[in-house]
């Protein structure tokens, strides 16, 4: 018996080699391809230093950290919540640039929508269709360090808002003001782990009303596919209002389509019962001139 198994031990013993040979292999070929891909977006001949790091797709960065000179982007956003009320569907379209080697500029438009939900109450009233606002942005990443694969900027959004749909024309287009500083953070672990913070103070004036305080703590994590730019991750979105803690997780994920063209798929969770109803949300993002060398 014992010199049964000895022979079957011997005879699989090739197989096992093998297998652990096939396992390096792929292993090497995985950190070549990282290498390959993460020198070709960091170290550009002639263009300042810049880490490559995974940007959250709900509460997305008005430019790439370390955004050089000439980078721009389309993106274009479709997302749905579900409520027992009414269902809130949203779209945006924005456009962002860099004129010179880390600052972003972002312009923004975002709709929403309302249709009736499952559970609707007769006596509730239906939220008015809205062009939210017009949303002016910049971002200045001050910090890039390629010792630590890590990255700080600053940025502002100023939001204008805008009446609802159908008061458009009887009276006036702008109903407030949307002040939002806020700091970002972000770290690479390694070749294919990513770490952000975003947060930041909002602070809402609308005409004839007084101010209305929150504060955004926005975290992600994601695990970047080797020699890719696809992703999956989560985003966590926490907002304290009125000493209140609401949040909402997101599950998500890249991926790219063409070397310019990629899809963002996201789903909400909210995770305390101010916030309801689950949330999907499409990305598509679209960077001109954009080509990888590999």
């Amino acid at each position: 018996m014992i010199k049964k198994i000895f022979c079957l031990v011997v005879s699989l013993l090739p197989l096992y080699a093998y297998a652990q040979t096939e396992r390096d292999s792929i292993r090497q070929e995985n950190i070549l391809l990282d290498s390959t891909f993460i020198q070709e977006i960091e170290s550009v001949k002639g263009e300042k230093a810049k880490v490559l790091h995974a940007e959250p797709l709900y509460i997305d960065l008005i430019r790439d950290l370390g955004a050089r000179k000439g980078e721009k982007e389309w993106n274009f956003g479709l997302g749905m919540k579900a409520d027992s009320n009414f269902d809130e569907y949203e779209a945006l379209i924005e456009y962002e640039w860099a004129p010179i080697d880390r600052l972003g500029f972002e312009i923004e438009l975002p709709l929403t929508l309302y249709g009736r939900g499952i559970g609707i109450n007769p006596d509730q009233t239906r939220p008015a269709n809205r062009l939210e606002s017009l949303k002016l942005a910049t971002q200045w990443t001050f910090l890039v360090s390629e010792k630590t694969n890590t990255s700080l900027a600053l940025g502002y959004i100023h939001e204008f808002e805008l009446s609802d749909l159908r008061d458009l024309g009887e009276s006036r287009w702008f109903q407030g003001n949307v002040y939002n500083p806020f700091l970002i953070a972000a770290k690479r672990w390694g070749r294919n782990y990513h770490t952000l913070i975003y947060t930041g103070s909002r602070l809402v004036k609308e005409f004839d009303s007084s101010w209305e305080r929150a504060y955004e703590i926005n975290t992600s994590f994601h695990y970047m596919i080797s020699g890719t730019r696809n992703f999956i991750g989560v985003e966590l979105n926490q907002e304290i209002i009125e000493n209140r803690l609401l949040s909402v997780m997101r599950p998500q994920m890249r991926i790219g389509l063409a070397e310019n063209l990629m899809i963002g798929i996201v789903s909400g969770i909210p995770l305390n019962r101010e916030n309801r109803g689950l949330s999907s949300f499409v990305r598509v993002i679209y960077e001109p001139g954009f080509r990888s060398m590999h």
